[in-house]
Formats: C-alpha cells, structure tokens, sequence
C-alpha cells in the first residue's frame, strides 16, 4: 500500500520501523542519497514489462558511493529485515529495467560506484565498479590511448559491462560470451562480509584479473543471476585490437532459409573461421531499425505477410540478414574471407554485401560498428516499430541445428500471431548454441495489447518447455515460473544457499525466482 509518507512499504514492515530503517539510511549516506519520495523515485518505476506499474514500486532507493556505504546498508536491512534490490545502471529495458522484482523493496542504486580501478594494456584486463558504462569505458581507452576493444550489448552506451555481465549478457565480437571474459569478483555479503573470488583472496595478489579460478569450488557463477550477494568490484578481460578487420553482411531471402543459414554458417563458426559471436537478424528487426510500421501498414494486430514480402523487396532488405565479422592480419582475413565466400556459393543461396559495398548505409553501420565493439544506441529504434513502450526480451537457447531453429521460429511467430504481435526476432549464435532472442513489442498504453502481450509471453515460455526450450534470461513478471520450468531439485539447492548466504532473505527476494 501506499501511504502518505512512501510509495509503498516493504512487505511486512510497518511504517514506524521503516522510519527507524530509512533513518539509519540516511546516517550513512545523507539525506540527499535516500530518496522516499514519489518525484524522486520515478526513475525506478518505469517498466516496459507487461504488468501494472504499481506491482513494481520501490519503497525507497538508496544511492552508494563506497563499499563501506554498502556494508553498513545491509547491516541495517538484516536488522529490520528490508529487502533491497540491487542495480548498477538499470538499463536492462526488455527485463524489468530498474524496478524490483517485488512492490515494496529498497532500490540499492550503484551507478556513482563508477570507478575504472585498473586497466592493464598489456594483459587485457580491467578491472571495473558497477556503475561503470560502456561509454565511460571507451572513452577511458581512447583517453589513454590504450589499444583494447570492448564487447557490447546492442544499446551498448548507457548500459554496463558490471551488470550485462552478472545478468549473463551477450556481445557481438569474439568475446561476445561476456560470463566467459569475466575474471575475478568482490562481493559484499549479506552479513556485510567482502569476498573476493578467484585469486583475489590473495594478499597482494598479481593474478585476480588473469587466472579466473583460483582454488578449491569456483564461486563466480554463484553471484551471476542470483540474489546471493552485492558485486562491488568485477574483473574483465578485453580484446586487444587486430591489425586489420571485415564486417560483412548476408541477405537470405526466405524465412525457411534459416535452416540452411544454420547448417552452412555453423562448421565456419565451430572451426573459428568466422570467431565472432554472428547475428541472424529477422526482416522486422533491420526495419524497425529505420522507420515504424505504420510506414507500410497502420491496421491492427500483427503485420501480414504479404506486407513484410513488399516491405524486403522495397528497402532491400533480407528476410534473414546474417552479420559477422573477420579479425586479424589482412593475410588471415583475405585467406578465411575465401573459405566463406566460397561455401556461401557453394549453398546457392545467401547475398554478401562488403562494408565497401553497404557503404554509409543502415543497418549495416551500426551492425558494423557494435562487431568492433563501439558504441551505439540505434537499436532503440525496436520501439518505434509498434509505439506505446512496451518490451519483454524472450530468449529461448536452441542448438545450433538448421531443424531445431526452424522450428523455434515457427513456434515463436505462431504465438505471436496468435494474440496480435509481430515475429521480431535475431539468433546470436555461440560456438554451438544460438540464443534466441525475440522482443514482444506491445502497446503499453492499450490494456487490451498489454493484456495480450502478457498471455502471449507466458504461452511462449509454456509451449517452448512442453518442446524443451527454456530461456536463458527472463523479466521479472516471469521470473518465478521460469525457475520452475528448471525443476524442483534445482530450486530447492538454490534455496538451501539462500539460507546458508542470506538467512534473513534481504537480498533481492524473488530475483530468478530465489527466495529464502
């Protein structure tokens, strides 16, 4: 409920003893940092997910500057048992930005903890606070002089490599597997203990940031999409920049070509022919990169497919548009860019546009551009396709099989069809696996879009599992009924470290569907 002083109050607290807690909030950080009213607290209420907004309110949001700071925080929750969900820059749109889980929990803001603690140019290392961005990052780099590529989500500038990375996020160059580049971490426990993992345990240690696994169980994955503790510090390892590199584009034709773009594309990828982490970008996804629907049609529910058939041919677009890059010496490219042009002829299908030839032209710029890991924020431009501010990311993991993606893509795009809403959708693919990410755009400001947008959501995470696909990163609206999808046994060791780590359930409650 709301009351007159909060907007909401954390579940089974009373007024008076949030009081007794916000006052304590305020000892330690000040009262410009400790933000209770309902004007301050907008930032952390504006959701894209298919639920009321009110489901989502924060009780308060509380701004750290210091490690100290958020020791002495939980301290204070355990004593009034204040649940408080953490954010570093709570960009993450498409699954639940920065609103908690839950109505009534503490937002824990880390984005003034943006301190780059530590480049190293010669190992390739950083290492990083939560609040910095991607952009703060670059810029670093270039300041320097330090010639090192970053790895980025799509809207890559306002978001950061500390929290894309803890919430499993993917990039496009050849250390797209963000988790994987990850090298050491500090954590603030519960109990307001510092854990440092891997090597960094050591006293004056030189290897926290090069050997990931120190000794004895690793513990990194345990505080990666988990409310087991607050990651203060995040080691990285980053791309030292090639002499040379290629970005090519190829145009499929068909939807059904996206067997064949499989079974062709996946030997090169598996024999890091092509080593970047490749995109398979649906006609819809190129488009709205450009312009909104109501272009080439203004009707309601989903966009027929003799429209998308007009729209292709008359931007130029594919129905399938693979993206990927070539990295090293002009030798080692000029002789692995045969072995692909050569097996994309072979296909007898598949057009290969050049940089050279896609000149200033989009998508392919701003494609080009996050291969090499700079920063863009065009692909925003997915909200502009249907209007209304609506988003949830759903992200099912396929096998890179030519029949097992062909069947997703029918699954996905029935559903959709189904309650209204378009098939916009890319795979990024791993060594041997394709994401596959699908965003369920929707008006949010039309009850009846958003009422179908929900059910379609909760169809497509039922109907994926009954086929055994499950996703790999969900919104918080759906973030209880995906852990179920991954069995009881799972869940109940996931609570038995909860307990072990978090007795008194402050963290996060409900983040991944963990609880105490």
């Amino acid at each position: 409920m709301m009351t007159n002083k909060y907007l909401a109050l954390p579940p089974g607290i009373s007024e008076a003893n949030f009081d007794l807690a916000i006052a304590e909030f305020t000892a330690i950080l000040g009262a410009d940092r400790v933000l209770i009213s309902e004007d301050l607290l907008k930032p952390y209420t504006k959701i894209m997910i298919a639920e009321p907004t009110e489901k989502h309110d924060p009780s308060a949001a509380l701004i750290a500057t210091e490690v100290a700071e958020v020791q002495k925080i939980l301290k204070v929750c355990n004593k009034y048992r204040v649940p408080i969900w953490t954010i570093s820059t709570g960009r993450n749109f498409g699954y639940g930005s920065a609103a908690p889980a839950s109505r009534g929990q503490v937002i824990l803001d880390l984005h003034r903890m943006n301190r780059i603690i530590n480049v190293d140019p010669v190992m390739g290392t950083a290492l990083l606070e939560p609040g910095v961005t991607y952009q703060q990052l670059t810029d670093y780099l270039k300041d320097n002089k330090i010639p090192l590529w970053l790895s980025c989500p799509a809207p890559s500038a306002i978001a950061g490599p500390v929290g894309n990375t803890l919430d499993r996020g993917v990039g496009y160059t050849p250390y797209g597997e963000h988790f994987m580049m990850q090298c050491g971490m500090e954590v603030v426990m519960a109990n307001g203990e510092i854990l440092r993992t891997g090597m960094g345990a050591i006293e004056n240690t030189t290897a926290w940031q090069v050997f990931k696994w120190g000794y004895g169980p690793y513990l990194d994955g345990l505080f990666t999409q988990s409310n087991y503790g607050v990651v203060t510090k995040l080691g990285t390892w980053l791309m030292p920049a090639p002499p040379a590199y290629k970005p090519f584009c190829i145009r499929y034709e068909n939807e059904t070509d996206i067997h064949d773009i499989v079974e062709t594309l996946r030997p090169l990828r598996m024999a890091n022919i092509i080593p970047n982490a490749m995109v398979f970008a649906s006609a819809i996804w190129e488009a709205a990169a450009l312009f909104p629907r109501t272009k080439y049609y203004t009707g309601k529910g989903a966009t027929p497919d003799s429209v998308l058939r007009d729209m292709i041919k008359a931007e130029k677009l594919g129905a399938w548009n693979v993206y990927a890059a070539l990295y090293g010496t002009k030798e080692q490219i000029a002789v692995n860019w045969d072995i692909i042009t050569n097996v994309v002829k072979a296909s007898g299908k598949g057009l290969i546009i050049t940089e050279e030839e896609a000149g200033d032209t989009q998508p392919f710029k701003y494609r080009a551009a996050l291969m090499r890991g700079d920063m863009t924020l065009q692909e925003f431009g997915l909200y502009r396709w249907r209007g209304g501010g609506g988003s949830m990311w759903f992200a099912p993991v396929a096998q890179a099989r030519g029949a097992e993606t062909l069947k997703q893509m029918e699954l996905a795009k029935s559903i959709l069809n189904e309650h209204g809403l378009d098939y916009v959708a890319e795979f990024i693919v791993g060594m041997r696996d394709l994401h596959h990410i699908v965003d369920v755009l929707f008006d949010r400001e039309d009850p009846v879009e958003t009422a179908a947008a929900y059910a379609c959501f909760d169809k497509l995470l039922s109907e994926f599992a009954k086929r055994g696909y499950a996703v790999y990163r969900v919104n918080t609206a759906f973030m209880d009924k995906t852990a179920a999808l991954y069995g009881s046994t799972k869940q109940d060791i996931e609570r038995s470290i909860k307990h072990a780590l978090d007795p008194n359930g402050i963290l996060a409650p409900g983040k991944s569907g963990i609880y105490l």
